[in-house]
């Protein structure tokens, strides 16, 4: 399998992201859906945006490693918070699990009207092994 992270010549450079991740197969590839701050117990493990984001990144590995891959295996994030929330707490959660050192997945955030009550983050991720 290859995976190419692309950022084309006339499109915006991040080190945050990469405008496009292409997946050559055969791959395996896990499509997790979206994650919210849930521990174990099913309960939300506290009141902000970074205590929850961090959670659902946990569960994200979780899954992963429950397949043989990690979070560098991800090409792909999808994160959605309500309106009106600070993400820069989310930046921070990410930034704990991301080692910098692997390519930047192609990342999509979307500001929405709300989640489920208590909930300030879903994240779903597709990954390439």
């Amino acid at each position: 399998m290859s995976v190419r992270h692309i950022n084309p010549e006339g499109l915006h450079r991040s080190p945050a992201f990469s405008q496009a991740v292409v997946v050559e197969q055969p791959a395996k590839t896990i499509y997790i859906g979206g994650q919210n701050g849930v521990g174990p117990d099913g309960k939300i493990v506290g009141p902000s945006l970074g205590e929850q984001a961090e959670q659902a990144f946990r569960n994200i590995a979780t899954i992963l490693e429950s397949e043989g891959a990690t979070l560098a295996n991800v090409v792909h994030w999808r994160i959605a918070t309500p309106a009106g929330q600070s993400f820069d707490e989310g930046v921070a959660a990410f930034q704990k699990v991301w080692n910098p050192a692997d390519p930047p997945p192609a990342i999509t955030v979307h500001v929405v009207a709300g989640l489920a009550p208590g909930f300030l983050v879903e994240i779903d991720a597709v990954a390439a092994i």
